[in-house]
């Protein structure tokens, strides 16, 4: 008897489980989820915190290291033949706790040099050999998902690698922060610099950097133009319209007299442009 009405409850629990379905479907794909999860944000059952860290772990699947990665351009490294008075310095100033230790040139990538490996040493002993300290350099290529590369930092331990292309030369490094930053924002310390807040920079006489949050009327006036801030607020919002899609990094758009180029997105929004100025 208790057995019958075991099954009548099971069968019944399945019906109601059904007519939930039909009248609550679950999320089929990444944008019904994200408006799933932004409507319980609005209902104060995550709060809005929550919601940017789960969009940012979304986002870091679909990204690639040459997407976050710091350029080669901009690597801080220690040559191998220096000497103390040559890296110290250098390693103060930079603020960094990884070195990548190179050759020749960038692309010659010996090892990783640890700050706080050089704590205690006596540099006075005329024996120091900077070759004892280095650490092996991880090496992971470009197009490697951010995701599987957070994977493998957590496995091995690792805090840096260092990117290379599809030739092999060495296009930048990445950091476990970088890929953190990704997920829960900027994680300022106190040997990060202060920037300049400008949301419009000038990088030569016909090139500029543009907050993708620039008001269209901050725009207009600093480039004495006339663009249309009817429809969107934002220079952003006005480059994700042309598009017609929303961006991704690389991409190119030209409208008036500007060129902007798409340097940056996060969180489902244009944040970092760079726009030429192609005819006066």
């Amino acid at each position: 008897m208790s057995e019958d009405s075991s099954q009548k409850s099971q069968q019944q629990k399945s019906w109601i489980e059904k007519l939930s379905y039909l009248l609550h479907p679950e999320p089929q794909n990444k944008q019904e989820l994200l408006e799933l999860l932004t409507d319980a944000t609005d209902r104060k059952l995550i709060d809005i915190q929550a919601l940017e860290m789960i969009e940012g772990v979304m986002e870091v699947t679909q990204m690639q290291v040459r997407d976050i990665m710091i350029p080669r351009s901009q690597m801080v490294c220690v040559d191998y033949d220096d000497t103390p008075s040559d890296f110290i310095p250098k390693i103060k100033q930079s603020g960094h706790s990884r070195f990548p230790v190179i050759g020749e040139n960038k692309d010659q990538v010996i090892g990783i040099l640890l700050a706080k490996d050089l704590i205690d040493i006596d540099f006075s002993q005329s024996d120091f050999k900077l070759s004892a300290y280095f650490r092996a350099a991880n090496f992971v290529p470009e197009s490697k998902r951010v995701d599987i590369l957070l994977s493998d930092f957590r496995q091995n331990r690792n805090h840096m690698a260092i990117v290379i292309d599809e030739y092999g030369q060495v296009s930048g490094l990445v950091t476990i922060e970088d890929v953190l930053e990704e997920i829960v924002g900027d994680i300022s310390d106190e040997h990060d610099k202060k920037e300049d807040k400008s949301p419009i920079k000038k990088i030569s006489h016909s090139k500029y950097t543009i907050d993708g949050l620039t008001p269209i009327e901050d725009f207009n006036e600093y480039f004495a133009c006339e663009l249309s801030d009817e429809e969107f607020d934002t220079i952003g919002g006005l480059v994700t319209h042309h598009l017609g899609h929303m961006p991704t990094s690389g991409e190119q758009v030209v409208f008036e007299k500007f060129c902007f180029k798409v340097i940056h997105t996060e969180k489902r929004r244009l944040s970092l442009l760079e726009m030429t100025i192609v005819c006066e």
